[in-house]
């Protein structure tokens, strides 16, 4: 019996925006975020650094990446819930059926593909699971930004006014406690950056071991919003 490979439809306009914005706001804050802990290349320039106010645009270009980050992962979160196209909240559900296809979506990965038993023309909960693990990342990252933030508004004021520090202070203090001071947060924010990045290596090397294996063009996704799904004729 042969099979012929229709197209399934994957990823939205919409949602395939927001994986880029995700992505070059990553690359931006990992890489304006490194010179922000250790101003690294100021110095081997001869131009005064007075002149080019080297720090203040990697600080700018950094809060602009981590709003947007912040910003879509707001959209995300509701899109969980109320997309028209894909409610991914419904694979966090620790019933049977969705554990069920956890494990065997894993046991997939570590048997290199010798065992495949669920549909993979759709959304797995493995893959639910793993980019629900990144927006939580994203969410410490935002606490913990935004209490180093606030710690160099030492006045209690700023440019729009003294409910922004308020605001932020009432938000974030809690990682203070948490985390045993200021240092304990620059050092979680600063790891969790490494976390991420292990984990965009994983989902990178994923979505090609999921090309590579399967043969359904997973990685033309994030690109054209489609892949592919074997009909038995």
């Amino acid at each position: 019996m042969s099979a012929k490979m229709v197209p399934v439809k994957r990823m939205t306009v919409t949602m395939r925006i927001i994986h880029w914005i995700n992505v070059f706001s990553i690359f931006t804050a990992v890489l304006t975020g490194l010179y922000i802990a250790n101003p690294y290349y100021q110095a081997l320039i001869a131009e005064p650094a007075a002149y080019k106010y080297v720090m203040a645009y990697n600080r700018f270009f950094h809060f602009i990446a981590a709003l947007l980050l912040d910003i879509v992962s707001i959209v995300i979160f509701y899109l969980y819930f109320r997309s028209n196209f894909e409610r991914y909240a419904y694979k966090l559900i620790p019933n049977k059926q969705n554990i069920t296809e956890f494990k065997e979506v894993f046991l997939n990965l570590i048997t290199l593909n010798r065992r495949k038993n669920f549909d993979s023309s759709h959304s797995d909960s493995f893959n639910i699971v793993w980019f629900t693990i990144l927006h939580l990342m994203l969410l410490l990252m935002l606490f913990t930004g935004f209490q180093m933030y606030v710690a160099g508004l030492e006045s209690g004021h700023s440019s729009i006014g003294s409910w922004w520090p308020w605001l932020l202070h009432i938000s974030t203090d809690w990682t203070l406690w948490m985390f045993g001071g200021l240092a304990g947060v620059r050092w979680v924010h600063h790891f969790t950056m490494y976390l991420i990045l292990g984990w965009v290596m994983f989902h990178i090397y994923y979505q090609v071991w999921r090309t590579i294996f399967w043969k359904e063009g997973d990685i033309a996704i994030v690109f054209g919003g489609y892949k592919f799904k074997r009909i038995k004729e």
